[in-house]
């Protein structure tokens, strides 16, 4: 450590508050250094000895982008551990790894945008692998954990400082720059904010990234709740970084504003206070600023706010203190210890979803068959880091039980592509090194080119065998007998050149299109045609016709193998790269077509066929035909030795399904449909039958829950029980708290999960598990009064296995509040606050605050609000409305009593007029409006 001189300004004396040490660094920046500091790639200010700063280093699972690290499992795979200790471990090897990587490549930045706390509220959300869980609770007690792991424990000085995604309400990528998600009050409060506010408050939080969509008409870059909510949870200066290219999307492709210097500044003013926006160039951004300083949009105080709230995590990363901050020399980087957490996370990410008559485990001289397209790969992500080490399924199951045990069957469709000329698709030899993508690291994986260093396709007379894979809907894969995939580089030029389908544009997936007598063998990623040219095969805008010869079906070798068996053992499951990911959502819950005709030729073979699924997302199967069935998300680098642990018994399974498994795709609302409440929506509201429930996992021991207790004491509910275990094998058994109102007055979860303890027991061995639920866990938006309320009444608190397998049960009462009428004498009624409507969307009321509602589409709506109590009576009713269109009263479903019509539309959406008409009523009734047409509609008021 070093003395500091008189001399010393204050901004780099250790010894102040943070506080005074900013306001000292801020009043020695120039105006355009400030608005230099706005942009993600903050430039260096030499003359005060302040180096260069980025913001943003993704690190879901592990350090991400920057070339080889550790690889954990996939945040959904984290999540089904149930498991925040385990999870705060692994936040604290990422966070290690990543400052051991910063010290040799300065690239490697501290600011990590992770974890993904939005909730997996869809199946079909592309992104599902990102999250933890449909669960707000369990989402962020696992983030809360993580994010812990990242900060590290030290009172001043972060190792990382971690940003949440994507603040809010995101679910979807069909349209994902441009859709609107229609969140109702209670929504809002009670499921999309609550695991960000729970992560927030827990205090290792350095910021949040608002997402690309739109919620309730309004850009999440321009969120009211970044003030009203975020900033209320915590006194830390939290710093907001915008989505890549989402301060231009929200003129560009949103309009929401006609120019970029109003855009950016009704962002920086909403909270956004770091512009991810063209790569690293930042002229446009810091321009933009500029001008909206101008025109005076922006005042320096607005940016004073935003730069205090980047330096502020500056300064708690220690890059001002490189003598104070005690983790500037970690050098942990793939440690023994990392790989030993990346096998522990692995294995404790298992779901053993069924397992009849005890099929597993496999006992020691099992004869193992495993087939499918997932057996022998090691699949990665978009945010995954490159692979140090690499265990597929294939490979622990021969280290496990010996290769001799073990036969293997891919259940590719081996084919040759034949020309109209009689020719054949043929790869070129090459003695060009094997290279795999992203292993050297870049800034922005999505601008590595394809390689161009190899011979392009030929044709001859024989051609080469490809393994062809059809990932569902006619996607394809190609690959050579040297396991390179065909691709198409820049020059669009197609190779087996690709190590695994990748890259933000998939390079490497083809349809065929039936074309006269053959097939026409579109890219994907171009959109072109493959044609055979003098100089070898390339796309284009015409192509060759080619005829499918197929060498063997993929069933046929599974079947084979299959045959010779003791047990198959089914590896599917989906490519993270196709079919559902960032940018594309899925279609349907069900297996490819492809896995099924394999899944179908392993149990036609051998009825003692078990399915691993291995995927980022829930399918929808026949479990009913299978006598076991287990889940794992992509497990990382140990992922396959994780499995073979578990399949062996080495390894009594515990993980528990982070989110609710659908029986089909007849049980899934509208992808677009965020209202969990009034579409019934996750395990809180389903109202059906699951494939799998919330919660649910089995393991190969059995526990019993015993001697439950309860008591309301200090402001909270306290819960005990007894667990033992009564098996004959040490396991952990996941014992989950949940509760349900038994006499609500609105709408409540049929269940809903208060606490968790995931915990380990020897055979026989018997523990107490303690539970403190805080009464406010038991509080519902209270749309009636625009706040929390604890309803007072009887509670279940059920206890057990999963959401589903309740083992006990006992009831608590809690004082609380009754219900009361809507005082709408006094308050009138906020459009946005209904019990209950049809037709309805929430728009915005404004640009920069308020809800409104207005029909789908300009069509027909109806909106109702239970117990609104008019009092002694009142005589008039005024509505505030935009647009053109008639709303119309009743009360109780009766005939319409008042009828206001605009007539002629207003000047814009945002431009209300009042209008009033004459009622007379009194007492308590339901009020029910109907809109028709493209009418807005903000407050219904009430006088007498």
């Amino acid at each position: 450590m070093t003395d500091h001189s008189p001399n010393t300004p204050p901004f780099r004396d250790p010894q102040l508050p943070i506080a005074k040490r900013i306001d000292d660094l801020l009043a020695r920046l120039t105006p355009d250094e400030k608005v230099s500091f706005l942009h993600q790639f903050a430039p260096a200010v030499e003359r005060l000895g302040i180096a260069a700063f980025r913001t943003g280093q993704e690190a879901l699972h592990g350090v991400a982008w920057m070339g080889p690290a550790t690889v954990f499992p996939q945040a959904v795979g984290l999540g089904a551990t149930w498991n925040p200790d385990l999870v705060r471990r692994v936040g604290e090897a990422v966070s290690r790894e990543a400052r051991a990587m910063r010290a040799h490549d300065e690239r490697v930045g501290l600011n990590v945008w992770s974890p993904t706390v939005n909730l997996l509220r869809h199946p079909l959300w592309g992104r599902n692998e990102e999250g933890y869980s449909e669960d707000p609770r369990l989402t962020s007690a696992i983030a809360t954990a993580y994010t812990h792991g990242l900060r590290g424990d030290h009172p001043t000085y972060w190792r990382t400082a971690p940003v949440l995604k994507h603040w809010l309400a995101h679910n979807n990528e069909t349209d994902r720059a441009t859709s609107s998600a229609s969140v109702r009050p209670r929504v809002l409060h009670e499921y999309d904010l609550r695991a960000f506010r729970e992560t927030v408050e827990a205090g290792a939080v350095a910021g949040v990234m608002p997402a690309y969509n739109l919620v309730n008409g309004r850009p999440n870059h321009v969120s009211p709740y970044l003030r009203a909510q975020l900033r209320a949870w915590t006194e830390e200066d939290l710093l907001v970084c915008s989505d890549a290219g989402a301060p231009s999307n929200l003129v560009d492709a949103e309009h929401y504003f006609d120019t970029h210097e109003e855009a950016t500044a009704a962002a920086l003013l909403a909270g956004v206070d770091s512009f991810t926006d063209h790569g690293t160039d930042a002229t446009r951004i810091t321009a933009r600023v500029r001008g909206a300083l101008e025109q005076g949009l922006l005042t320096e105080a607005d940016i004073d706010t935003a730069v205090r709230r980047q330096l502020s995590v500056r300064f708690r990363l220690g890059e001002f203190d490189p003598h104070y901050d005690p983790h500037r020399g970690t050098g942990e980087f793939d440690t023994p210890a990392h790989r030993a957490l990346a096998q522990e996370a692995a294995e404790q990410a298992v779901v053993l979803l069924k397992n009849d008559d005890d099929l597993l485990p496999l006992a020691p001289d099992t004869r193992i068959a495993v087939v499918g397209l997932l057996a022998d790969e090691c699949k990665l992500d978009w945010y995954s880091g490159s692979l140090l080490h690499r265990s597929t399924p294939l490979e622990g199951l021969y280290e496990r039980f010996g290769a001799e045990r073990v036969e293997f069957a891919e259940g590719v469709d081996r084919v040759r592509l034949r020309t109209s000329a009689g020719a054949f698709l043929q790869v070129p030899p090459t003695d060009a090194p094997d290279e795999a993508r992203g292993s050297t690291g870049a800034l922005d994986p999505a601008l590595l080119s394809g390689r161009t260093d190899l011979p392009p396709l030929t044709t001859d007379a024989t051609g080469t065998e490809f393994a062809l894979v059809d990932w569902g809907e006619g996607v394809l894969t190609l690959r050579a007998p040297d396991g390179r995939y065909l691709s198409v580089a820049e020059d669009g030029r197609v190779r087996a050149s690709a190590d695994q389908p990748g890259g933000w544009v998939v390079q490497e997936t083809f349809r065929l299109e039936p074309h006269h007598n053959g097939h026409l063998l579109t890219h994907l990623g171009t959109g072109r045609h493959v044609s055979v040219a003098a100089d070898g095969v390339k796309v284009a805008e015409t192509g060759d016709v080619f005829e499918v010869i197929t060498v063997e079906r993929g069933e046929a070798a599974v079947a084979r193998a299959a045959e010779r068996a003791d047990v198959v053992l089914v590896i599917a499951g989906n490519d993270p790269h196709i079919n559902g990911r960032e940018t594309e959502d899925r279609t349907t819950l069900d297996l490819p077509a492809h896995q099924q005709r394999l899944l179908r030729a392993a149990r036609a073979a051998n009825p003692r066929t078990a399915l691993v699924l291995t995927s980022a997302y829930p399918y929808a199967v026949e479990a009913s035909r299978l006598p076991a069935v287990l889940w794992t998300a992509h497990g990382g680098q140990a992922a396959g030795t994780a499995l073979a642990r578990v399949l062996a018994g080495d390894v009594s399974p515990a993980g528990r399904l982070p989110q609710t498994w659908y029986e089909s795709d007849a049980d899934l609302p509208d992808l677009l449909d965020y209202d969990v409440i009034g579409g019934r929506q996750t395990y809180l509201y389903f109202e059906g039958t699951p494939l799998f429930p919330f919660g649910h996992g089995l393991s190969y021991a059995s526990f019993a829950y015993a001697d439950l207790s309860a008591r309301v004491q200090d402001g909270a509910v306290h819960v005990a029980c007894a667990l033992t275990n009564t098996g004959d094998r040490t396991a952990d058994e996941v014992a989950q708290l949940y509760t349900r109102a038994t006499d609500p007055s609105v709408p409540r979860p049929r269940r809903e999960l208060l606490a968790h303890r995931r915990v380990t027991l020897a055979p026989g061995e018997r523990t107490e598990l303690h539970f403190e639920v805080p009464l406010s866990a038991f509080e519902f938006w209270d749309v009636a009064r625009g706040g929390w309320r604890l309803e007072q009444g009887p509670y279940d608190l059920l206890l057990g296995a999963s959401s589903e397998d309740v083992r006990l049960r006992t009831t608590v009462t809690l004082d609380g509040e009754p219900p009361a009428p809507r005082a709408v004498v006094r308050r009138g009624l906020e459009a946005a606050d209904f019990d209950e409507q049809s037709g309805i969307v929430i728009v915005d009321r404004t640009r920069t605050a308020g809800d409104a509602v207005t029909p789908a589409e300009g069509g027909t709506a109806e909106l109702v609000y239970r117990a609104c109590d008019f009092g002694e009576g009142v005589i008039e009713v005024t509505a505030q409305l935009a647009g053109e269109g008639v709303l119309e009263l009743s009360l109780d479903g009766g005939p319409p009593l008042a009828a206001l019509a605009l007539s002629a539309p207003t000047a814009d959406a945002y431009t209300y007029t009042t209008l009033d008409a004459g009622i007379v009523t009194g007492g308590v009734h339901d009020v029910h409006l109907r809109l028709r047409g493209p009418l807005r509609l903000a407050h219904v008021g009430f006088s007498g």
